[in-house]
């Protein structure tokens, strides 16, 4: 037996129909799944078009395709490719037997077949179109020659306008593979019309049964729209994905999900899920075989067409706690005796995607369009009109509730910052008036309160999750919390990709840049920094562009403008990361490079870069505090910086006493610290380099002796431990340890380093020829040979900047450069060291 016959079912009695590419295989025809057995619309006149064996649909019988055999064809599908033009079918009987179903009327002229009702595929491809379409026709005795009519379902799918050219040839299912029959399928169901719709609830397995046998031999597509009359009432089906089988080789591998170019033939056992469309009041019921008919999640849903990147870990972490239960029936929701997840929040850094991921969540969702508003938008200046906003956004969802109970569709709220009206009560928030408290307590009654409602889903964004009130973030309200962090390298690259891909598409980017390169490049960038970056090199492109001495003439050559790789590391020079390295800061302080005069200096490097890989790699060691102790200008900030580039840590930041100065008072400078830590956290490297600690708590060794609010607040920073994720190396300078030691500040640090002075002439020495400090060697024997009768011995005991600047300035001084040096380092030695 023909496998294909085995698969389609025997002869059976009852109104028959043929099936494709099997002449003598009869398919049951199916019975209205609400009445009477099926009525087609507008049946076709019997006396002009039915032959007495022809049977099925309006007299038109299911014809057979050409049977496939091992060696091919027994018959091609005959024609060539015609140029056609979109016609309609004038009578309305006619028109409508080809409208509902799902057929093209073209002239058999064009498309001859064997028999007058015959089906045939036809390609159709065009210009103006985005791809190529295969459609499923009938020849129409009389029809005009190079004319083909198309349903408004059709021609939106294929994107043809009524005054369109065409071009269509006969399609061979089977030339692009085995693969041509479609073994499952999801599609989206909905009222065609406005004007006809009912509220009988539509029973998914027999919308299934009527599909199969009406469709049964049709080519689909995704995308493809179908229009199906049930009792009168005309629904809108729209094909979503469809999964691929071949019938001659059952090995019982699972099929792949088709992608949008795969099509295939509908068998009168392929298996079709139903979703609800969410902008139609349809309703179904729940399917004994299939998913559940109100699913969450759109079937066609990819992460890519969002638009997002870097956020794979982030968005399967969202599905799974806020959407996952609501894919399964009610009924396995109530076994279990669990609520859904009415509340997440979304926090991280400005520029990460919160507000993009609120944008997009609706292509995510097979859900009615969420409702957006901005935390400021609530609050108004009447008494109580805040709090009666926030009831507004919850009104819909409360209404269905009522009347539906679990059945309720999902009703999704989308709170952009958040932080704005749900800060901490009691903190004033409102101006003092109580404003703020309220519009809390209306969202916490309304989130989980006495009368809970299990539809709605509350997705609300900060950056300053710290603001949030603490009872919101409890379980039962925004129990999901999630951190949408800076991206990782391979975050970075998909983001660029996406900003990139019309450029690439169109060919205006130059095959020089490697979007791997620049995610290499752009540490600690958010997705809207890698944005303005792509921004920023177009402009340099631009510029290329841009006719000499004018500021608005454009070149004739700007149709071959290309952003190239050039333009790209312009950008970096250009655009700079909120939360990345400070490297002015950090080639300030190392302005004169690290010059190794002593094999110390080696020593204290060597283990500053241990304690770097002890934070990058230890387990359990994930924060560690580090403190460099030496006299003044001994190079403690510059070996730390060093150290900290070294590192290559995504975050470094060099906090200075001089950032301390504008603020007004102590409690401003301690907010100002915690902010520094905070913007470390949200890196998962990072390194603070905290210069001239004394400075900082504002140590006197007279008077008010130092502010005991920056100790305090240093004392619990130094010693918090990062949040989970997360890794800190923290390095701080002095040159008072003995002043640290006192206040109890060396205990907060987990390492210490000790950084020497130059100690005596033979270290100077190697300071002044390895760091350049004279044009001559002549100056630095006349140097050396004439310091010890300033400082009356071999003993230096200065630190190296100073030794540094003071040559700096020595080689302006004038004729003698080395006597000049030698007198004012000699000064400095003495001060340095008062017994000498």
């Amino acid at each position: 037996m023909d496998l294909r016959n085995s698969l389609f079912g025997s002869k059976s009695s009852g109104q028959q129909q043929r099936a494709p590419g099997l002449p003598g295989r009869q398919v049951q025809r199916q019975p209205d799944a609400y009445g009477s057995p099926r009525q087609q619309p507008s049946p076709m006149p019997p006396s002009r078009y039915d032959s007495p064996n022809s049977g099925g649909y309006g007299g038109y019988g299911t014809p057979p395709l050409p049977q496939r055999t091992p060696g091919g064809y027994s018959e091609k599908p005959r024609g060539r490719a015609v140029r056609l033009q979109l016609k309609k079918v004038q009578d309305k009987t006619i028109a409508d037997h080809y409208i509902f179903g799902n057929l093209c009327a073209v002239s058999p002229n064009d498309f001859p077949t064997r028999d007058r009702d015959d089906k045939v595929y036809i390609r159709i491809t065009g210009p103006q179109l985005r791809g190529d379409y295969v459609v499923t026709a009938k020849p129409l005795p009389g029809f005009e020659d190079g004319c083909i009519s198309m349903s408004d379902p059709q021609r939106t799918w294929c994107g043809i306008g009524l005054t369109d050219v065409i071009e269509g040839e006969p399609y061979d299912p089977f030339s692009h593979g085995a693969s041509a029959y479609v073994g499952s399928m999801d599609v989206e169901i909905g009222f065609a019309s406005t004007k006809k719709i009912t509220d009988v609830q539509y029973d998914q397995d027999q919308l299934a049964a009527m599909f199969n046998g009406q469709f049964a031999d049709h080519i689909l597509a995704p995308g493809q729209r179908i229009l199906m009359d049930v009792s009168n009432v005309p629904l809108m089906i729209k094909v979503k994905t469809i999964t691929l089988v071949d019938l001659g080789n059952m090995s019982g591998d699972a099929p792949t999900r088709s992608d949008q170019g795969a099509r295939g033939i509908l068998m009168p056992q392929t298996s079709i899920n139903f979703f609800k469309d969410a902008s139609s009041p349809i309703k179904l019921k729940g399917s004994t075989k299939r998913a559940a008919a109100n699913a969450i999640i759109a079937p066609d849903f990819k992460f890519e067409d969002m638009g997002i990147g870097g956020l794979d870990a982030e968005f399967s972490t969202i599905f799974r706690r806020a959407f996952a239960s609501r894919i399964f029936p009610p009924g396995i929701i109530d076994k279990l005796g669990i609520m859904h997840v009415k509340g997440m929040l979304l926090y991280g850094p400005p520029g990460t995607g919160k507000t993009l991921i609120a944008r997009q969540i609706g292509k995510m969702l097979n859900a009615r369009e969420p409702k957006v508003i901005n935390g400021p938008e609530v609050l108004n200046k009447y008494v109580g009109q805040s709090e009666e906003n926030i009831r507004k956004l919850f009104a819909d969802a409360e209404k269905e509730y009522k009347e539906k109970g679990d059945e309720s569709g999902l009703h999704i709220i989308i709170f952009d910052e958040l932080d704005a009206v749900c800060k901490q009560r009691g903190s004033g928030a409102g101006g003092g008036t109580g404003v703020g408290d309220s519009v809390v307590n209306q969202l916490l009654s309304k989130l989980d309160g006495v009368d809970q409602l299990n539809n709605i889903l509350l997705i609300g964004m900060t950056n300053r999750k710290d603001m949030i009130d603490d009872a919101l973030l409890r379980p039962g309200r925004l129990e999901v919390q999630i951190e949408i962090s800076l991206p990782d390298e391979f975050g970075r690259q998909q983001i660029l990709k996406i900003h990139t891909a019309k450029m690439k598409e169109n060919k205006v980017m130059s095959d020089d840049v490697d979007v791997g390169e620049l995610a290499a490049l752009t540490k600690n960038f958010s997705g809207a920094e890698l944005s303005g970056l792509v921004k920023s090199a177009t402009s340099f492109a631009f510029n290329r562009h841009i006719k000499v001495g004018t500021m608005a003439g454009v070149s004739e050559d700007v149709t071959n403008m290309k952003v190239n790789r050039e333009d790209f590391l312009n950008a970096l020079s250009e655009v700079k990361p909120a939360f990345g390295v400070s490297d002015e800061e950090l080639e300030d302080a190392i302005v004169y490079g690290i010059v190794h005069y002593s094999p110390l200096v080696q020593t204290i490097i060597s283990n500053g870069l241990t304690y770097v890989e002890n934070v990058r790699q230890a387990e359990r060691l994930k924060h560690l505090s580090v403190l460099f102790h030496g006299p003044p200008g001994s190079g403690k900030t510059a070996l730390a910086a060093h150290i900290a580039t070294k590192s290559e840590f995504p975050f470094i930041k060099l906090v200075t006493p001089q950032a301390l100065v504008g603020f007004r008072d102590e409690v401003a400078k301690k907010d100002y610290l915690h902010k520094v830590f905070t913007d470390a956290y949200k890196s998962p490297l990072s390194i603070l380099i905290l210069d001239n600690i004394e400075r900082m708590i504002e140590w006197n060794p007279v008077g008010p002796r130092l502010s005991n609010t920056i100790l305090q607040a240093l004392l619990t920073l130094l010693q918090a431990p990062p949040p989970k994720g997360h890794r800190l190396l923290i390095m701080a300078t002095t040159s008072q340890r003995s002043v640290m030691e006192q206040l109890d500040l060396t205990a907060a640090f987990d390492r210490e380093i000790a950084v020497p002075a130059v100690r005596d002439i033979r270290e100077l020495s190697n300071v002044l020829r390895e760091g350049n400090a004279f044009e001559s060697q002549s100056d630095v024997n006349e140097a050396l040979n004439t310091i010890p009768e300033y400082s009356g011995g071999d003993q230096v005991g200065v630190g190296i900047k100073t030794v540094l600047t003071i040559a700096e300035s020595a080689r302006l001084a004038g004729a003698e450069p080395g006597q000049w040096f030698a007198e004012q380092l000699g000064a400095q030695i003495a001060r340095s060291n008062p017994r000498v």
